[in-house]
């Protein structure tokens, strides 16, 4: 946490102020329609605790948290979801859906050596002569988290029960397309990636998964809304929470069309009309997401979220990932403003198209 991906964080009080400016220009109105639904199943708040043991998420619903002056369970505040527990079980894991303390010790630490960016040993071996340069900021800069998750399970995703991502056939061979597209030589920016463009940030989704550096959310809440702004790229959701029902279809955005409600203590988020492009692991613009939030305990968010979409998984899928309480500041992340890679990207694939000299 003391050494996150900074950039021009001096500009975080004006970001705040444009902020809070929009939250105030949004109507209140509230819009009646029927309650919506959630998917999947749910780990419950002894996996976010670290007990290891599985209850249904409305367990968390007998606790009483706090509250808003209007009554809405408060979830407000800074939280960090940094961890080495993988979104997938890895392969060589197959069937141990937990660590015992000896194992996730030797885990930690065989995973902190191999993300040591500091290391010089192995990068030809591994990727070629260049791939020294190409680890890119050195260890300062990286913000992985040292630990796993408190339950010592071997993957964030809970549902399937072998902790793997359920790919179809088809969205095998689409990713496969995907990584050799960046094989080639790019005629613009819209040939690379959307993180690479600083127009989505890629832990911050949604849904948020712990990556590499600014894993951190901030909660706001006003009457008939809540606001989930990210540390990465900044984005902000503003999420109606009265009922109103989604976007017509033909209406699509970069992070879909997020409305919520509450289940006793759980905030419920659903979203649809993404873009294609916005491709959460491979997913289309048919992606399906159903985020919950439930405050564990005074220190402890437990963000759970379902995927659908039938043309890439052959069936929803359900992660979780218990966020922490953290009393340091958000920092903007500037990324357009630094964005110097993406011109020494274009004007080496300049340089490459007129071949040597």
């Amino acid at each position: 946490m003391n050494h996150r991906f900074l950039a021009c964080a001096s500009r975080w009080p004006q970001a705040l102020g444009a902020l809070t400016a929009v939250i105030a220009a949004v109507s209140l109105a509230p819009v009646p329609v029927a309650g919506l639904t959630s998917l999947g199943s749910f780990v419950g708040v002894a996996e976010a605790s670290g007990q290891g043991s599985q209850t249904p998420s409305s367990a968390a619903d007998s606790s009483t948290p706090p509250r808003t002056p209007w009554g809405d369970p408060d979830l407000q505040g800074i939280w960090d979801f940094r961890t080495l527990t993988p979104l997938e079980r890895p392969k060589e894991l197959a069937g141990k859906e937990f660590l015992t303390d000896v194992e996730v010790a030797e885990f930690e630490q065989q995973t902190l050596e191999q993300r040591n960016a500091d290391r010089r040993d192995g990068a030809d071996k591994l990727r070629g002569p260049g791939s020294d340069v190409e680890r890119a900021y050195n260890q300062f800069w990286w913000d992985y988290g040292t630990n796993v998750i408190g339950s010592r399970r071997t993957s964030l995703i809970v549902d399937p029960p072998d902790g793997r991502i359920p790919w179809t056939p088809e969205a095998q061979k689409r990713a496969a397309g995907f990584f050799g597209f960046f094989g080639r030589i790019p005629a613009g920016p819209e040939d690379r990636a959307l993180s690479e463009r600083c127009i989505l940030g890629f832990n911050s989704g949604p849904p948020m998964v712990p990556s590499a550096y600014n894993n951190n959310v901030q909660l706001f809440q006003i009457p008939g809304y809540v606001v989930i702004l990210n540390e990465m790229v900044h984005n902000a959701r503003i999420v109606p929470i009265d009922g109103r029902p989604h976007l017509p279809q033909d209406l699509r955005q970069w992070v879909g069309d997020s409305r919520g409600h509450w289940e006793g203590t759980t905030l419920v988020v659903d979203t649809t009309n993404f873009l294609r492009e916005t491709s959460f692991t491979g997913s289309s613009a048919n992606l399906h997401l159903v985020e919950r939030f439930t405050r564990a305990d005074a220190d402890t968010l437990l963000y759970e979220f379902t995927v659908e979409d039938p043309t890439t998984w052959t069936r929803a899928w359900t992660a979780a990932v218990p966020m922490k309480k953290t009393e340091l500041p958000m920092y903007e992340y500037a990324c357009h403003e630094g964005n110097y890679g993406m011109f020494g990207i274009l004007e080496g694939a300049r340089a490459e198209e007129k071949g040597p000299r």
